[in-house]
């Protein structure tokens, strides 16, 4: 039982990890992207 409850706890933290990962980097593409639309807006 505490082998699988190990196994699961492994499974859960590269998962939050991984979401952790792909939140930052939707974040960071979205910064980006107001960020260039701005920077046009603000050009013309």
């Amino acid at each position: 039982m505490a082998s699988h409850r190990t196994e699961a706890g492994k499974t859960s933290l590269w998962r939050r990890l991984l979401w952790m990962a792909g939140i930052w980097g939707a974040s960071v593409a979205g910064l980006g992207i107001v960020a260039f639309i701005l920077r046009v807006w603000l050009k013309s």
